[in-house]
Order: structure tokens, then sequence, then C-alpha cells
């Protein structure tokens, strides 16, 4: 599986998850958007080449409650999305980062689990059962 940290998230971020997910998770890697794509590269675009890639989840910080034109892509791009809670934004970088790297083992099972799409926010409080709450796009 192959995780895009999407730009409202620090692309060391991405990097680092890569390199613990490599050590421990064989076949997955993690991508911050701005290696895969050219920076403006329209949010409806990079979902339509990740969905014909297959293989692909997102994780953001967005709500992804754009236009009707991407909210409908995101709906139908059978990719599993990992949309971070309201809380994560109020949050300091390194507070964020050790959140998402205790997150993180959920994250790829969940992702693993998921036939088609689905989306799931992922809350700040890292519940001891680790369980998301899926979302409607």
């Amino acid at each position: 599986m192959k995780f895009l940290l999407d730009n409202n998230l620090p692309p060391a971020l991405a990097r680092a998850l890569n390199e613990l997910t490599k050590a421990h998770a064989e076949g997955h890697s993690v991508l911050p958007l701005k290696d895969k794509f050219p920076q403006g590269t329209a949010d409806i675009e990079w979902i339509s080449t990740l969905s014909d890639e297959g293989g692909w989840a997102v994780i953001s910080q967005d709500k992804f409650t754009k236009g009707d034109i991407e909210k409908r892509a995101f709906r139908e791009c059978g990719l599993p999305i990992f949309c971070l809670a309201k809380h994560w934004g109020n949050e300091s970088y390194w507070n964020k980062a050790h959140n998402l790297v205790r997150w993180w083992p959920a994250i790829m099972n969940q992702a693993e689990l998921i036939r088609g799409g689905a989306a799931f926010r992922v809350p700040w409080k890292f519940p001891t059962h680790g369980k998301f709450d899926q979302i409607k796009m």
C-alpha cells in the first residue's frame, strides 16, 4: 500500500513515516503530495491519478468540502481516505508528528482492510481500541 500525505501536512512528516514504515511493513511507502505531483495540481487531478494507479490511501487535514465536482471525485475514487479531525490543526508540529506516529499502525491496518473506497476521521485522542469513525464524503 502506498500512502500520500496531502499538502496540508509537512513533507518531512511523510518522509519520516516512510522510513519508519519501510522498517516494519514491507511493501508500504509514504510520500508527500508535492513529491508525486507538481505544486498547484488540482485535487480532482491527483485523486483521479491515484485512483487509476490503485493501491493508494490518502491522509489529509482537509475536510474535502470543496465544490461538488471535488466532493464527487473523492466519493467515487475508490481509495481509503483518512481525514485528521479538526483538533489536529491546533497542534504544534512535534505534537502532530508524535500523534500521527502513534496512529500510524492503525491507519495502515485499516487501509489494508478496505476494498473500494471509504473515508475515516482520525480523532486527536488515541483510544485504546485504535478505531476510526467512518465519515460520509
